[in-house]
């Protein structure tokens, strides 16, 4: 079967990019209290359901695994790019990462107790984030819990320039409430929403949302 055009351009994308990425990231770390906030929040649910690890899904260079592992978590990274997942390994090598795709993952119904997808929905075309939510409900085990994060809007931009690098590939900005409605369809229920303004290089709200899939009080 031939791969969709997007995730060989994202693949592409991501792993000439790679390097220069995770150096960028090791030095200026993006994330703001508040988004450390949510990450706190979603791991404190995942240790109180004790439903098992968590997947770090488009994790790249590992730093949300090993953010993850901080908060008591069992953590494993999943990433499209095999030298993102090839930085990963070497900079946190205690961890787990594996190639794979949110589309179709390589994971057991119900066998994970967690998935954070961080910024990583963001090349997946529109029509297609139903199949991916249909794989977080899947591969979630009762009780498990989801965090998203993503840039809030309606459009798509075509990236050429990335980390010093030509590149070629697609992003979305995407309505929360309709990730929501999403997210709902597939069978799992909100928890919590936060859209916070846009900080330092940010132009756009960033919009995060945690849902549960049902089946443990």
């Amino acid at each position: 079967m031939t791969e969709p055009s997007y995730l060989s351009a994202t693949r592409a994308a991501y792993d000439t990019v790679a390097v220069d990425y995770a150096n960028l990231l090791s030095t200026e770390p993006p994330e703001t209290p508040l988004d450390l906030a949510m990450l706190a929040a979603f791991a404190k649910l995942v240790r109180s359901a004790g439903a098992g690890s968590v997947a770090d899904l488009g994790c790249g260079p590992g730093r949300i695994t090993a953010h993850l592992r901080s908060l008591g978590l069992t953590a494993f990274g999943i990433d499209l790019s095999p030298a993102m997942v090839a930085e990963a390994r070497r900079t946190y090598p205690d961890l787990r990462f594996d190639e794979g795709s949110m589309t179709e993952l390589d994971l057991k119904d119900g066998s994970v107790g967690g998935i954070v997808a961080w910024y990583s929905i963001i090349h997946t075309p529109p029509e297609l984030l139903p199949v991916v939510c249909a794989e977080f409900h899947r591969v979630l085990a009762p009780g498990g819990h989801v965090l998203v994060a993503f840039q809030a809007g309606n459009e798509r931009q075509h990236i050429e320039q990335g980390y010093g690098h030509s590149v070629s590939l697609d992003a979305y900005r995407l309505a929360p409430d309709h990730i929501a409605e999403l997210l709902i369809q597939a069978g799992l229920v909100e928890h919590t929403r936060l859209l916070r303004g846009p900080e330092a290089r940010e132009k756009v709200q960033q919009a995060f949302l945690l849902a549960r899939k049902p089946g443990m009080s």
